[in-house]
Protein backbone atom coordinates (compact mmCIF):
# COMPACT_ATOMS: atom_id res chain seq x y z
CA UNK A 1 0.00 0.00 0.00
CA UNK A 2 1.65 3.19 -1.11
CA UNK A 3 1.53 5.92 1.54
CA UNK A 4 0.32 8.34 -1.14
CA UNK A 5 -3.07 6.68 -0.84
CA UNK A 6 -3.48 8.51 2.46
CA UNK A 7 -2.76 12.06 1.36
CA UNK A 8 -6.38 13.19 1.63
CA UNK A 9 -9.59 12.16 3.41
CA UNK A 10 -11.14 11.36 0.03
CA UNK A 11 -8.34 8.99 -0.92
CA UNK A 12 -8.55 7.33 2.50
CA UNK A 13 -12.28 6.83 2.05
CA UNK A 14 -11.81 5.31 -1.41
CA UNK A 15 -9.15 2.94 -0.10
CA UNK A 16 -11.32 1.76 2.80
CA UNK A 17 -14.37 1.37 0.58
CA UNK A 18 -12.50 -0.66 -2.03
CA UNK A 19 -10.95 -2.88 0.63
CA UNK A 20 -14.36 -3.41 2.22
CA UNK A 21 -15.91 -4.37 -1.12
CA UNK A 22 -13.08 -6.79 -1.82
CA UNK A 23 -13.46 -8.33 1.64
CA UNK A 24 -17.21 -8.77 1.27
CA UNK A 25 -16.93 -10.37 -2.16
CA UNK A 26 -14.15 -12.74 -1.19
CA UNK A 27 -15.87 -13.77 2.03
CA UNK A 28 -18.95 -14.49 -0.05
CA UNK A 29 -16.80 -16.59 -2.36
CA UNK A 30 -15.40 -18.42 0.67
CA UNK A 31 -18.91 -19.30 1.81
CA UNK A 32 -19.71 -20.61 -1.65
CA UNK A 33 -16.69 -22.89 -1.55
CA UNK A 34 -17.97 -24.43 1.66
CA UNK A 35 -21.54 -24.77 0.47
CA UNK A 36 -20.92 -26.02 -3.07
CA UNK A 37 -18.28 -28.76 -3.41
CA UNK A 38 -16.96 -27.78 -6.84
CA UNK A 39 -13.64 -26.44 -8.09
CA UNK A 40 -14.46 -23.55 -10.46
CA UNK A 41 -13.77 -21.09 -7.64
CA UNK A 42 -10.07 -21.91 -7.98
CA UNK A 43 -9.56 -19.62 -10.96
CA UNK A 44 -11.17 -16.71 -9.11
CA UNK A 45 -8.08 -16.53 -6.91
CA UNK A 46 -5.43 -17.03 -9.61
CA UNK A 47 -3.45 -14.39 -11.46
CA UNK A 48 -0.97 -14.50 -14.34
CA UNK A 49 1.87 -11.99 -14.84
CA UNK A 50 5.11 -11.83 -16.78
CA UNK A 51 7.33 -9.70 -14.51
CA UNK A 52 6.82 -11.03 -11.00
CA UNK A 53 4.23 -12.37 -8.59
CA UNK A 54 3.18 -12.09 -4.94
CA UNK A 55 0.59 -14.22 -3.17
CA UNK A 56 -0.63 -13.84 0.40
CA UNK A 57 -3.64 -14.46 2.57
CA UNK A 58 -4.77 -10.83 2.45
CA UNK A 59 -5.25 -8.50 -0.56
CA UNK A 60 -3.91 -5.47 1.34
CA UNK A 61 -0.68 -7.35 2.11
CA UNK A 62 -0.39 -8.55 -1.47
CA UNK A 63 -0.77 -4.95 -2.65
CA UNK A 64 2.04 -3.94 -0.28
CA UNK A 65 4.24 -6.51 -1.99
CA UNK A 66 3.27 -5.22 -5.43
CA UNK A 67 4.04 -1.66 -4.34
CA UNK A 68 7.49 -2.76 -3.16
CA UNK A 69 8.11 -4.22 -6.62
CA UNK A 70 6.84 -1.08 -8.31
CA UNK A 71 9.17 1.03 -6.18
CA UNK A 72 12.28 -0.85 -7.29
CA UNK A 73 12.26 -3.84 -5.00
CA UNK A 74 12.72 -7.48 -5.92
CA UNK A 75 10.83 -10.60 -4.84
CA UNK A 76 12.56 -10.64 -1.44
CA UNK A 77 11.46 -7.06 -0.75
CA UNK A 78 7.93 -7.87 -1.92
CA UNK A 79 7.67 -10.88 0.39
CA UNK A 80 8.99 -8.93 3.37
CA UNK A 81 6.63 -6.01 2.66
CA UNK A 82 3.70 -8.42 2.53
CA UNK A 83 4.80 -10.12 5.76
CA UNK A 84 5.13 -6.82 7.64
CA UNK A 85 1.70 -5.73 6.42
CA UNK A 86 0.14 -9.04 7.42
CA UNK A 87 1.26 -8.21 10.96
CA UNK A 88 -1.19 -5.30 10.75
CA UNK A 89 -4.18 -6.66 8.82
CA UNK A 90 -3.85 -10.35 9.70
CA UNK A 91 -2.36 -10.08 13.18
CA UNK A 92 -4.20 -13.09 14.51
CA UNK A 93 -1.98 -15.25 12.29
CA UNK A 94 1.42 -13.58 12.22
CA UNK A 95 3.45 -10.49 13.01
CA UNK A 96 6.69 -9.20 14.49
CA UNK A 97 5.66 -10.63 17.86
CA UNK A 98 6.10 -14.10 16.38
CA UNK A 99 8.55 -16.08 14.28
CA UNK A 100 9.14 -17.29 10.75
CA UNK A 101 11.13 -19.44 8.36
CA UNK A 102 12.38 -17.81 5.16
CA UNK A 103 13.50 -19.86 2.18
CA UNK A 104 15.16 -17.91 -0.66
CA UNK A 105 16.49 -18.94 -4.03
CA UNK A 106 18.47 -15.98 -5.35
CA UNK A 107 18.90 -14.87 -8.95
CA UNK A 108 22.41 -16.37 -9.02
CA UNK A 109 21.14 -19.79 -7.95
CA UNK A 110 22.10 -19.71 -4.26
CA UNK A 111 19.65 -21.16 -1.75
CA UNK A 112 19.32 -19.61 1.71
CA UNK A 113 17.31 -20.72 4.75
CA UNK A 114 16.87 -18.07 7.47
CA UNK A 115 15.60 -19.44 10.78
CA UNK A 116 13.61 -16.73 12.56
CA UNK A 117 11.89 -19.18 14.91
CA UNK A 118 11.12 -18.00 18.43
CA UNK A 119 13.35 -19.14 21.29
CA UNK A 120 12.52 -20.17 24.83
CA UNK A 121 13.60 -17.61 27.45
CA UNK A 122 16.79 -18.30 29.37
CA UNK A 123 14.77 -19.11 32.50
CA UNK A 124 12.66 -21.75 30.72
CA UNK A 125 12.96 -25.33 31.91
CA UNK A 126 11.50 -28.75 31.21
CA UNK A 127 8.88 -28.74 33.98
CA UNK A 128 7.79 -25.09 33.86
CA UNK A 129 4.21 -25.97 32.90
CA UNK A 130 3.69 -28.63 35.58
CA UNK A 131 1.44 -27.75 38.47
CA UNK A 132 1.26 -30.32 41.27
CA UNK A 133 2.91 -32.77 38.89
CA UNK A 134 0.31 -32.30 36.16
CA UNK A 135 0.87 -30.41 32.89
CA UNK A 136 -1.32 -27.31 32.51
CA UNK A 137 -1.64 -26.54 28.76
CA UNK A 138 -3.38 -23.25 29.55
CA UNK A 139 -0.10 -21.81 30.78
CA UNK A 140 1.68 -22.56 27.50
CA UNK A 141 -1.19 -21.21 25.39
CA UNK A 142 -2.40 -17.97 27.01
CA UNK A 143 -0.55 -15.29 28.95
CA UNK A 144 3.07 -14.26 29.58
CA UNK A 145 4.46 -17.75 30.20
CA UNK A 146 3.39 -18.74 26.69
CA UNK A 147 5.64 -16.16 24.98
CA UNK A 148 8.84 -17.16 23.22
CA UNK A 149 11.45 -14.58 22.19
CA UNK A 150 10.18 -13.37 18.78
CA UNK A 151 12.42 -13.77 15.73
CA UNK A 152 10.31 -12.65 12.78
CA UNK A 153 11.55 -9.05 12.73
CA UNK A 154 15.21 -10.08 12.80
CA UNK A 155 14.63 -12.55 9.97
CA UNK A 156 12.66 -10.08 7.83
CA UNK A 157 15.41 -7.48 8.28
CA UNK A 158 18.16 -9.98 7.44
CA UNK A 159 16.42 -11.12 4.26
CA UNK A 160 15.89 -7.53 3.11
CA UNK A 161 19.39 -6.36 4.12
CA UNK A 162 21.28 -9.22 2.47
CA UNK A 163 19.10 -9.99 -0.56
CA UNK A 164 16.73 -7.07 -1.14
CA UNK A 165 17.15 -3.87 -3.13
CA UNK A 166 15.24 -1.22 -1.15
CA UNK A 167 15.55 0.01 2.43
CA UNK A 168 13.85 -1.78 5.31
CA UNK A 169 12.31 1.52 6.42
CA UNK A 170 10.58 1.86 3.03
CA UNK A 171 8.81 -1.44 3.72
CA UNK A 172 7.84 -0.53 7.28
CA UNK A 173 6.33 2.92 6.67
CA UNK A 174 3.43 1.82 4.41
CA UNK A 175 2.48 -0.87 6.92
CA UNK A 176 2.59 1.74 9.69
CA UNK A 177 0.25 3.97 7.66
CA UNK A 178 -2.26 1.14 7.37
CA UNK A 179 -2.07 0.46 11.10
CA UNK A 180 -2.71 4.13 11.89
CA UNK A 181 -5.44 4.76 9.32
CA UNK A 182 -7.06 1.39 9.97
CA UNK A 183 -8.49 -1.31 7.75
CA UNK A 184 -11.99 -2.75 7.38
CA UNK A 185 -12.50 -5.89 9.44
CA UNK A 186 -13.35 -8.90 7.30
CA UNK A 187 -15.80 -11.63 8.16
CA UNK A 188 -12.95 -14.03 8.86
CA UNK A 189 -11.22 -11.52 11.18
CA UNK A 190 -14.49 -11.05 13.05
CA UNK A 191 -14.81 -14.82 13.36
CA UNK A 192 -11.40 -15.07 15.03
CA UNK A 193 -12.32 -12.25 17.42
CA UNK A 194 -15.54 -14.02 18.36
CA UNK A 195 -13.79 -17.35 18.97
CA UNK A 196 -11.03 -15.78 21.09
CA UNK A 197 -13.02 -13.04 22.85
CA UNK A 198 -13.08 -14.79 26.23
CA UNK A 199 -9.28 -15.02 26.31
CA UNK A 200 -8.80 -11.53 24.91
CA UNK A 201 -10.91 -10.09 27.74
CA UNK A 202 -8.33 -11.36 30.24
CA UNK A 203 -5.91 -8.66 29.07
CA UNK A 204 -7.04 -5.00 29.29
CA UNK A 205 -4.65 -3.68 26.63
CA UNK A 206 -5.56 -6.41 24.15
CA UNK A 207 -9.22 -5.75 24.85
CA UNK A 208 -8.74 -2.00 24.29
CA UNK A 209 -7.09 -2.49 20.91
CA UNK A 210 -8.91 -5.47 19.41
CA UNK A 211 -12.46 -4.91 20.68
CA UNK A 212 -14.80 -1.93 20.32
CA UNK A 213 -14.98 0.63 23.15
CA UNK A 214 -18.22 -1.02 24.29
CA UNK A 215 -16.43 -4.38 24.57
CA UNK A 216 -18.15 -5.88 21.56
CA UNK A 217 -16.51 -7.50 18.58
CA UNK A 218 -16.04 -5.37 15.46
CA UNK A 219 -18.57 -6.00 12.73
CA UNK A 220 -17.38 -6.74 9.16
CA UNK A 221 -16.60 -3.43 7.46
CA UNK A 222 -15.90 -1.50 10.65
CA UNK A 223 -12.42 0.02 10.71
CA UNK A 224 -9.84 -1.31 13.16
CA UNK A 225 -7.05 1.16 13.97
CA UNK A 226 -3.80 0.30 15.77
CA UNK A 227 -1.98 3.52 16.66
CA UNK A 228 0.51 1.86 19.02
CA UNK A 229 1.51 -0.70 16.39
CA UNK A 230 1.99 2.12 13.89
CA UNK A 231 4.31 3.88 16.35
CA UNK A 232 6.29 0.68 16.92
CA UNK A 233 6.79 0.16 13.18
CA UNK A 234 7.91 3.77 12.76
CA UNK A 235 10.35 3.56 15.65
CA UNK A 236 11.90 0.45 14.10
CA UNK A 237 12.12 2.27 10.76
CA UNK A 238 13.85 5.23 12.43
CA UNK A 239 16.02 3.52 15.05
CA UNK A 240 16.56 0.09 13.48
CA UNK A 241 15.88 -3.36 14.88
CA UNK A 242 18.00 -2.52 17.94
CA UNK A 243 15.04 -0.47 19.21
CA UNK A 244 13.11 -3.75 19.30
CA UNK A 245 15.79 -6.18 20.54
CA UNK A 246 18.10 -3.93 22.58
CA UNK A 247 15.94 -0.95 23.46
CA UNK A 248 12.53 0.21 24.69
CA UNK A 249 10.49 -2.60 23.16
CA UNK A 250 12.50 -5.30 24.90
CA UNK A 251 12.58 -3.41 28.21
CA UNK A 252 8.86 -2.63 28.30
CA UNK A 253 7.94 -6.17 27.30
CA UNK A 254 10.21 -7.69 29.95
CA UNK A 255 8.94 -5.34 32.69
CA UNK A 256 5.28 -6.09 31.89
CA UNK A 257 5.86 -9.85 31.70
CA UNK A 258 7.71 -9.83 35.02
CA UNK A 259 4.83 -8.00 36.66
CA UNK A 260 2.42 -10.64 35.35
CA UNK A 261 4.38 -13.74 36.33
CA UNK A 262 6.29 -14.19 33.08
CA UNK A 263 9.98 -15.07 32.69
CA UNK A 264 11.08 -13.38 29.46
CA UNK A 265 13.75 -10.71 30.02
CA UNK A 266 15.38 -7.83 28.12
CA UNK A 267 18.51 -9.97 28.01
CA UNK A 268 16.56 -12.69 26.19
CA UNK A 269 15.72 -10.16 23.49
CA UNK A 270 19.30 -8.86 23.30
CA UNK A 271 20.67 -12.40 22.91
CA UNK A 272 18.29 -13.40 20.12
CA UNK A 273 19.93 -14.29 16.81
CA UNK A 274 18.66 -15.81 13.61
CA UNK A 275 20.38 -18.92 12.26
CA UNK A 276 21.37 -19.70 8.68
CA UNK A 277 20.41 -23.33 8.15
CA UNK A 278 21.41 -25.76 5.40
CA UNK A 279 18.28 -26.31 3.28
CA UNK A 280 16.96 -29.81 2.69
CA UNK A 281 17.40 -30.87 -0.93
CA UNK A 282 15.71 -33.96 -2.26
CA UNK A 283 14.02 -35.17 -5.44
CA UNK A 284 10.58 -36.29 -6.53
CA UNK A 285 9.82 -37.74 -9.96
CA UNK A 286 12.52 -35.76 -11.74
CA UNK A 287 12.00 -32.51 -9.81
CA UNK A 288 14.29 -31.11 -7.11
CA UNK A 289 12.63 -30.01 -3.87
CA UNK A 290 14.15 -27.49 -1.48
CA UNK A 291 12.69 -27.45 2.01
CA UNK A 292 13.41 -25.99 5.43
CA UNK A 293 15.44 -28.12 7.88
CA UNK A 294 14.82 -28.61 11.63
CA UNK A 295 13.55 -27.04 13.82
CA UNK A 296 11.03 -27.17 10.99
CA UNK A 297 9.55 -30.63 10.73
CA UNK A 298 7.97 -29.52 7.46
CA UNK A 299 10.95 -29.87 5.16
CA UNK A 300 11.86 -33.26 6.60
CA UNK A 301 8.41 -34.77 6.41
CA UNK A 302 7.30 -33.27 3.11
CA UNK A 303 10.42 -34.92 1.69
CA UNK A 304 9.82 -38.14 3.61
CA UNK A 305 6.19 -38.45 2.53
CA UNK A 306 7.07 -37.77 -1.11
CA UNK A 307 9.94 -40.29 -0.91
CA UNK A 308 7.44 -42.91 0.25
CA UNK A 309 4.97 -41.97 -2.48
CA UNK A 310 7.64 -42.33 -5.17
CA UNK A 311 7.31 -46.07 -4.66
CA UNK A 312 3.74 -45.96 -6.00
CA UNK A 313 2.14 -44.86 -9.23
CA UNK A 314 -0.33 -42.13 -8.32
CA UNK A 315 -3.09 -41.11 -10.69
CA UNK A 316 -6.00 -38.72 -10.36
CA UNK A 317 -8.03 -38.49 -13.56
CA UNK A 318 -10.96 -40.57 -12.25
CA UNK A 319 -12.69 -40.81 -8.89
CA UNK A 320 -11.46 -44.39 -8.47
CA UNK A 321 -7.85 -43.43 -9.21
CA UNK A 322 -8.00 -40.46 -6.86
CA UNK A 323 -9.43 -42.51 -4.01
CA UNK A 324 -6.76 -45.20 -4.44
CA UNK A 325 -4.01 -42.59 -4.55
CA UNK A 326 -5.30 -40.52 -1.63
CA UNK A 327 -5.51 -43.67 0.50
CA UNK A 328 -1.79 -44.27 -0.15
CA UNK A 329 -1.03 -40.61 0.57
CA UNK A 330 -2.87 -40.86 3.92
CA UNK A 331 -0.88 -43.96 4.86
CA UNK A 332 2.39 -42.19 4.04
CA UNK A 333 1.30 -39.24 6.20
CA UNK A 334 0.73 -41.54 9.17
CA UNK A 335 4.18 -43.11 8.91
CA UNK A 336 5.89 -39.71 8.67
CA UNK A 337 4.00 -38.16 11.60
CA UNK A 338 4.86 -41.15 13.81
CA UNK A 339 8.52 -40.38 13.10
CA UNK A 340 7.90 -36.68 13.70
CA UNK A 341 6.59 -37.29 17.20
CA UNK A 342 9.73 -39.18 18.24
CA UNK A 343 12.69 -37.83 16.29
CA UNK A 344 12.11 -34.13 15.61
CA UNK A 345 13.33 -31.19 17.67
CA UNK A 346 15.76 -28.25 17.64
CA UNK A 347 18.94 -29.57 15.95
CA UNK A 348 21.05 -27.28 18.15
CA UNK A 349 19.90 -29.33 21.16
CA UNK A 350 19.00 -32.83 19.93
CA UNK A 351 20.10 -35.22 17.20
CA UNK A 352 17.64 -35.36 14.28
CA UNK A 353 18.62 -38.22 11.93
CA UNK A 354 19.29 -37.35 8.30
CA UNK A 355 18.14 -40.87 7.50
CA UNK A 356 14.53 -39.69 7.79
CA UNK A 357 14.80 -38.45 4.18
CA UNK A 358 16.79 -41.46 2.93
CA UNK A 359 15.25 -43.05 -0.19
CA UNK A 360 16.02 -46.55 1.08
CA UNK A 361 14.28 -45.88 4.38
CA UNK A 362 11.28 -44.54 2.47
CA UNK A 363 11.14 -47.76 0.47
CA UNK A 364 11.09 -49.77 3.71
CA UNK A 365 8.19 -47.66 5.00
CA UNK A 366 6.35 -47.94 1.67
CA UNK A 367 6.37 -51.73 2.04
CA UNK A 368 4.23 -51.33 5.17
CA UNK A 369 1.41 -49.75 3.14
CA UNK A 370 -1.44 -51.93 1.92
CA UNK A 371 -3.34 -50.67 -1.09
CA UNK A 372 -6.44 -52.44 0.20
CA UNK A 373 -6.82 -51.19 3.76
CA UNK A 374 -5.61 -48.76 6.40
CA UNK A 375 -2.76 -50.22 8.44
CA UNK A 376 -2.21 -49.28 12.11
CA UNK A 377 1.10 -47.52 12.80
CA UNK A 378 2.08 -48.43 16.34
CA UNK A 379 5.25 -46.37 16.68
CA UNK A 380 8.04 -44.54 14.92
CA UNK A 381 10.48 -46.17 12.53
CA UNK A 382 14.27 -46.49 12.72
CA UNK A 383 15.96 -44.47 9.95
CA UNK A 384 19.46 -45.48 8.83
CA UNK A 385 22.43 -44.13 10.80
CA UNK A 386 20.03 -42.72 13.40
CA UNK A 387 22.90 -42.37 15.88
CA UNK A 388 25.54 -41.15 13.46
CA UNK A 389 24.29 -38.66 10.85
CA UNK A 390 22.23 -35.65 11.90
CA UNK A 391 20.82 -32.42 10.57
CA UNK A 392 22.85 -29.33 11.39
CA UNK A 393 22.49 -28.20 14.87
CA UNK A 394 -2.02 -20.27 13.06
CA UNK A 395 0.40 -19.08 10.75
CA UNK A 396 0.47 -17.52 7.27
CA UNK A 397 2.46 -18.05 4.09
CA UNK A 398 3.79 -15.57 1.55
CA UNK A 399 5.10 -16.54 -1.87
CA UNK A 400 6.97 -14.21 -4.22
CA UNK A 401 9.02 -14.51 -7.41
CA UNK A 402 10.49 -12.23 -10.05
CA UNK A 403 11.76 -12.63 -13.61
CA UNK A 404 15.38 -12.23 -12.48
CA UNK A 405 15.17 -15.60 -10.73
CA UNK A 406 14.57 -14.54 -7.12
CA UNK A 407 12.07 -16.88 -5.46
CA UNK A 408 10.88 -16.60 -1.86
CA UNK A 409 8.78 -18.69 0.50
CA UNK A 410 8.05 -17.20 3.93
CA UNK A 411 5.94 -18.93 6.53
CA UNK A 412 5.30 -16.73 9.56
CA UNK A 413 3.28 -17.28 12.72
CA UNK A 414 2.25 -16.22 16.21
CA UNK A 415 0.98 -19.82 16.64
CA UNK A 416 -2.73 -20.01 17.56
CA UNK A 417 -5.17 -17.17 16.86
CA UNK A 418 -3.85 -13.92 18.39
CA UNK A 419 -0.98 -15.91 19.94
CA UNK A 420 -0.74 -15.55 23.71
CA UNK A 421 -3.48 -12.87 23.56
CA UNK A 422 -0.93 -10.49 25.11
CA UNK A 423 -0.37 -6.97 23.79
CA UNK A 424 2.07 -5.11 26.04
CA UNK A 425 0.70 -1.62 26.88
CA UNK A 426 1.99 1.06 24.54
CA UNK A 427 3.58 -1.30 21.99
CA UNK A 428 0.62 -2.65 20.01
CA UNK A 429 2.28 -5.96 19.03
CA UNK A 430 0.43 -9.25 19.43
CA UNK A 431 2.86 -11.61 21.18
CA UNK A 432 3.18 -15.27 20.24
CA UNK A 433 2.33 -18.36 22.28
CA UNK A 434 5.00 -20.46 20.62
CA UNK A 435 6.02 -22.15 23.86
CA UNK A 436 3.01 -24.42 23.29
CA UNK A 437 4.86 -25.93 20.32
CA UNK A 438 7.19 -27.64 22.77
CA UNK A 439 6.20 -30.94 24.35
CA UNK A 440 5.21 -29.49 27.71
CA UNK A 441 5.13 -33.06 29.07
CA UNK A 442 5.53 -36.46 27.36
CA UNK A 443 2.29 -37.53 25.71
CA UNK A 444 0.44 -34.28 26.46
CA UNK A 445 -1.03 -32.89 23.20
CA UNK A 446 -0.62 -29.25 22.26
CA UNK A 447 -3.32 -26.96 20.86
CA UNK A 448 -3.21 -28.86 17.55
CA UNK A 449 -3.45 -32.32 19.14
CA UNK A 450 0.21 -33.10 18.43
CA UNK A 451 2.17 -35.14 20.94
CA UNK A 452 5.93 -35.14 21.25
CA UNK A 453 8.80 -36.89 22.94
CA UNK A 454 11.94 -35.81 24.80
CA UNK A 455 13.56 -34.30 21.70
CA UNK A 456 11.03 -31.46 21.78
CA UNK A 457 10.96 -30.89 25.54
CA UNK A 458 11.23 -27.33 26.88
CA UNK A 459 14.78 -26.08 27.50
CA UNK A 460 16.40 -22.67 27.94
CA UNK A 461 17.07 -20.84 24.63
CA UNK A 462 15.75 -23.81 22.61
CA UNK A 463 13.56 -23.37 19.52
CA UNK A 464 10.28 -25.31 19.53
CA UNK A 465 9.47 -27.74 16.75
CA UNK A 466 7.41 -26.31 13.90
CA UNK A 467 5.32 -27.68 11.05
CA UNK A 468 6.02 -24.68 8.80
CA UNK A 469 6.97 -25.94 5.35
CA UNK A 470 8.18 -23.24 2.94
CA UNK A 471 9.08 -25.13 -0.24
CA UNK A 472 10.67 -24.33 -3.61
CA UNK A 473 10.57 -26.80 -6.51
CA UNK A 474 13.07 -26.79 -9.38
CA UNK A 475 13.11 -28.50 -12.77
CA UNK A 476 16.45 -28.78 -14.57
CA UNK A 477 17.90 -26.35 -12.03
CA UNK A 478 15.29 -23.62 -12.61
CA UNK A 479 12.54 -22.70 -10.12
CA UNK A 480 9.07 -23.68 -11.29
CA UNK A 481 7.03 -23.68 -8.07
CA UNK A 482 7.05 -22.16 -4.60
CA UNK A 483 4.41 -22.93 -2.02
CA UNK A 484 3.61 -23.16 1.65
CA UNK A 485 0.65 -23.12 3.97
CA UNK A 486 -0.90 -22.18 7.31
CA UNK A 487 -2.73 -24.47 9.67
CA UNK A 488 -0.51 -26.14 12.29
CA UNK A 489 0.39 -29.73 11.41
CA UNK A 490 -1.84 -29.60 8.33
CA UNK A 491 0.80 -27.34 6.75
CA UNK A 492 2.88 -30.41 5.91
CA UNK A 493 0.02 -32.33 4.38
CA UNK A 494 -1.33 -29.32 2.46
CA UNK A 495 2.03 -28.92 0.73
CA UNK A 496 2.12 -32.64 -0.06
CA UNK A 497 -1.44 -32.61 -1.45
CA UNK A 498 -0.71 -29.64 -3.72
CA UNK A 499 2.53 -31.16 -5.03
CA UNK A 500 0.94 -34.55 -5.71
CA UNK A 501 -2.02 -33.03 -7.49
CA UNK A 502 0.15 -30.70 -9.55
CA UNK A 503 2.97 -33.11 -10.44
CA UNK A 504 1.21 -36.51 -10.33
CA UNK A 505 -2.39 -35.69 -11.20
CA UNK A 506 -1.43 -32.96 -13.69
CA UNK A 507 -3.71 -30.29 -12.21
CA UNK A 508 -2.91 -26.60 -12.85
CA UNK A 509 -1.56 -25.10 -9.64
CA UNK A 510 -4.76 -23.16 -8.85
CA UNK A 511 -6.84 -26.34 -9.07
CA UNK A 512 -4.24 -28.29 -7.10
CA UNK A 513 -4.46 -25.75 -4.26
CA UNK A 514 -8.26 -25.56 -4.37
CA UNK A 515 -8.91 -29.32 -4.52
CA UNK A 516 -10.33 -30.94 -1.34
CA UNK A 517 -7.60 -31.99 1.07
CA UNK A 518 -6.89 -34.81 3.47
CA UNK A 519 -4.75 -34.82 6.61
CA UNK A 520 -3.49 -37.57 8.92
CA UNK A 521 -1.07 -36.84 11.75
CA UNK A 522 -0.84 -40.37 13.23
CA UNK A 523 -2.11 -39.30 16.66
CA UNK A 524 -5.04 -39.12 17.02
CA UNK A 525 -5.72 -41.95 14.55
CA UNK A 526 -8.17 -40.00 12.39
CA UNK A 527 -8.17 -39.08 8.72
CA UNK A 528 -9.39 -35.51 8.32
CA UNK A 529 -11.13 -34.92 5.01
CA UNK A 530 -12.64 -31.72 3.67
CA UNK A 531 -16.40 -32.00 3.44
CA UNK A 532 -16.50 -31.02 -0.23
CA UNK A 533 -14.58 -34.14 -1.23
CA UNK A 534 -16.32 -36.07 -4.00
CA UNK A 535 -18.74 -38.52 -2.32
CA UNK A 536 -17.49 -41.53 -4.28
CA UNK A 537 -13.88 -40.77 -3.34
CA UNK A 538 -14.80 -40.22 0.32
CA UNK A 539 -16.81 -43.46 0.52
CA UNK A 540 -14.05 -45.50 -1.10
CA UNK A 541 -11.38 -44.15 1.26
CA UNK A 542 -13.62 -44.66 4.29
CA UNK A 543 -14.28 -48.21 3.14
CA UNK A 544 -10.59 -49.02 3.52
CA UNK A 545 -10.83 -48.69 7.28
CA UNK A 546 -9.85 -45.06 7.82
CA UNK A 547 -11.57 -43.28 10.70
CA UNK A 548 -12.76 -40.31 8.66
CA UNK A 549 -13.53 -36.96 10.26
CA UNK A 550 -15.19 -34.36 8.03
CA UNK A 551 -13.84 -30.80 8.09
CA UNK A 552 -15.10 -27.65 6.36
CA UNK A 553 -11.54 -26.56 5.66
CA UNK A 554 -8.01 -27.87 6.21
CA UNK A 555 -5.67 -24.90 6.31
CA UNK A 556 -4.78 -22.15 3.85
CA UNK A 557 -2.12 -22.32 1.09
CA UNK A 558 -0.42 -19.90 -1.27
CA UNK A 559 1.61 -20.86 -4.34
CA UNK A 560 3.33 -19.50 -7.43
CA UNK A 561 4.20 -21.62 -10.45
CA UNK A 562 6.19 -20.63 -13.54
CA UNK A 563 5.92 -21.85 -17.11
CA UNK A 564 9.40 -21.56 -18.71
CA UNK A 565 7.96 -21.81 -22.22
CA UNK A 566 5.40 -19.01 -21.97
CA UNK A 567 7.50 -17.16 -19.36
CA UNK A 568 4.38 -16.56 -17.25
CA UNK A 569 3.99 -16.65 -13.46
CA UNK A 570 0.79 -18.18 -12.08
CA UNK A 571 -0.02 -16.84 -8.61
CA UNK A 572 -2.59 -18.56 -6.41
CA UNK A 573 -4.21 -17.41 -3.19
CA UNK A 574 -6.23 -20.13 -1.51
CA UNK A 575 -9.94 -19.87 -2.32
CA UNK A 576 -10.71 -20.92 1.26
CA UNK A 577 -10.07 -17.40 2.53
CA UNK A 578 -9.79 -13.77 1.43
CA UNK A 579 -6.30 -13.87 -0.07
CA UNK A 580 -4.95 -12.39 -3.27
CA UNK A 581 -2.20 -12.88 -5.83
CA UNK A 582 -0.82 -10.16 -8.06
CA UNK A 583 2.19 -8.69 -9.80
CA UNK A 584 3.34 -6.23 -12.43
CA UNK A 585 2.36 -6.61 -16.11
CA UNK A 586 -0.60 -8.80 -15.25
CA UNK A 587 -1.86 -10.76 -18.27
CA UNK A 588 -4.85 -12.33 -16.57
CA UNK A 589 -6.43 -11.45 -13.26
CA UNK A 590 -9.52 -13.42 -12.36
CA UNK A 591 -10.08 -12.56 -8.72
CA UNK A 592 -13.68 -11.88 -7.82
CA UNK A 593 -13.73 -8.10 -7.42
Amino acid sequence: MNSKRYESPASRFIFLLSALLWSALVDKGFAQVLEHPTLPQASEFATQATENMVASVNPIATQAGIDALRNGGNAIDAAVAAALTLGVVDGYNSGIGGGCFILIRTADGAVVAIDGREKAPDAAHRDMYLRNGVADPGLSQVGPLAIGVPGALAAFHEANRDFGKVSFASLLHPAADIAEEGFPVSQSYQGRLISEKESILRFPETTRILLRPDGKVYEPGEVLQQADLARTYRMIAEKGCSWFYNGPFATQTADWCSSQGGIITARDFANYTTVRRTPIRTTYRGYELIGFPPPSSGGVHVAQILNILENFELKGSTAHEQSESLHIVAEAMKLAFADRAFWLGDPDYVNVPKGLIDKGYAKELAQKISKLKATPVLSHGMPPNAKEEFFQKHTTHIAAADKNGNWVAITSTVNTSFGSKVIVPGLGVIMNNQMDDFSIAPGVPNAFGLVGAENNAVAANKRPLSSMSPTIVLKDGRPVLTLGAAGGPTIITQVVCAIVRHLDFGMPIDEAVAAPRIHHQWSPDKLMMESDMDAEIADTIGGKGHKVQQSKGIGISQAISYDPQSKVFHGVADSRTSGAAGGLNVTRESHTK
